[in-house]
């Protein structure tokens, strides 16, 4: 089949959908893998798939969205598909309506429970708006997955149909080479500490993860990637006075971002459950630090802490706090032998949660169609 895959993120980062396409590829379908370009993105290195990348005259805000859309629509109508592929809920309303006059199946998988995210919690009319679409469409989609089964049951309830699960696990690499890399300030005998995430957004934690660092000596907080308030961390540190405590990296490529993160001693993920997205999230970098064999550090929110205690590869924090959370660091190192421990432990987490395992779930849907 040719199966047209849509999403809104630049491609280089989205880790998601090149795994996504990769296994639709090698299945045999020719895939066409769509987003955008702008004027802060990296260069896209060729894939055993193709793909394309639009330039817009907006980068962000209702008039980015409604844009897209509209390029997405015509797009897809112009060009021949069996199959769409539709990424998160700023993709759907172009796919569905694409798919409804063309014909052709339509598959969409959730990133996050959209609706739910804080950046809109407090925008009504922007909120209404995502809302509609998701009510007037979801119902009548037949083929759905979502990243974890707390947001596959939420949808399954609201809307009464199935959700299937494929979370975002990496793939479990054998032989992994890992690079040399240099971190800036760290000596080599600090503790590193990590928090990466293309998506460093509010109430992710970050900034209380910073204030912990004036409690903490020895210790270096090395953080990869991008997002709403990265470009606000810079300030932070300096007003706190830890920014010789703080190396702050951009977005770069999943495996040379491995290199780094397989050199950290402990992984930070500190999502706050201040919306239903964030209480019920799964992120990534949960298993983006086992799989390189970093212990970690979370918030205690279900899906995550359910991963930490089930393997044993860390602990969960009581309230964000910065002083909790410098204490719990302390404490994540206190005794060595448990430590050891939850290094052996993240190779189950390796074992039993890649994407190997969870990419069956799209093969499946999609062998139906072929």
């Amino acid at each position: 089949m040719k199966v047209i895959v849509a999403v809104v993120s630049d491609l280089v980062t989205d880790q998601r959908v090149h795994k996504a396409s990769q296994v639709l590829h090698e299945q045999g379908h020719e895939v066409l893998l769509v987003g955008r370009k702008m004027k802060a993105s990296q260069v896209l290195e060729p894939r055993d798939y193709k793909t394309y990348r639009v330039v817009l005259p907006f980068e962000k805000g209702p008039l980015f969205y409604m844009s897209y859309n509209i390029w997405l629509f015509f797009f897809l109508l112009r060009h021949r598909f069996d199959a769409v592929l539709s990424n998160d809920l700023d993709t759907l309303l172009a796919s569905y309506s694409a798919t409804k006059i063309k014909g052709g199946q339509l598959v969409y998988d959730s990133h996050e429970y959209f609706v739910g995210v804080p950046e809109i919690q407090k925008r009504k009319m922007v909120k209404w708006v995502w809302s509609t679409i998701e009510q007037f469409i979801f119902p009548k989609l037949n083929n759905v997955y979502t990243v974890n089964q707390s947001i596959a049951s939420m949808y399954t309830h609201q809307y009464h149909i199935p959700v299937k699960v494929v979370r975002n696990v990496p793939f479990k690499l054998e032989n992994f080479k890992q690079e040399e890399v240099v971190i800036p300030q760290w000596d080599g005998e600090q503790k590193l500490l990590i928090f990466q995430g293309a998506g460093i957004n509010i109430d992710r934690g970050i900034e209380e993860a910073i204030e912990a660092m004036q409690y903490l000596e020895g210790y270096l907080l090395l953080i990869i990637g991008g997002g709403d308030v990265f470009g606000n961390l810079q300030s932070l540190c300096e007003k706190f006075g830890v920014s010789h405590k703080v190396t702050l990296l951009p977005k770069m490529s999943a495996l040379k971002l491995r290199s780094y993160t397989m050199k950290a001693a402990l992984g930070l993920s500190l999502d706050k459950p201040t919306n239903d997205n964030y209480k019920f999230s799964l992120p990534n970098k949960i298993f983006d630090y086992t799989h390189a064999g970093v212990p970690v550090l979370t918030s205690d929110v279900i899906e995550v802490a359910t991963i930490v205690r089930k393997y044993q590869v860390g602990l969960c924090l009581e309230s964000h706090d910065p002083k909790h959370i410098a204490t719990k660091i302390e404490e994540a190192f206190s005794d060595e032998a448990r430590y050891q421990l939850w290094k052996q432990n993240t190779q189950n987490v390796a074992n039993e949660c890649n994407w190997q395992e969870d990419s069956k779930v799209i093969k499946d849907i999609f062998s139906k169609f072929a």
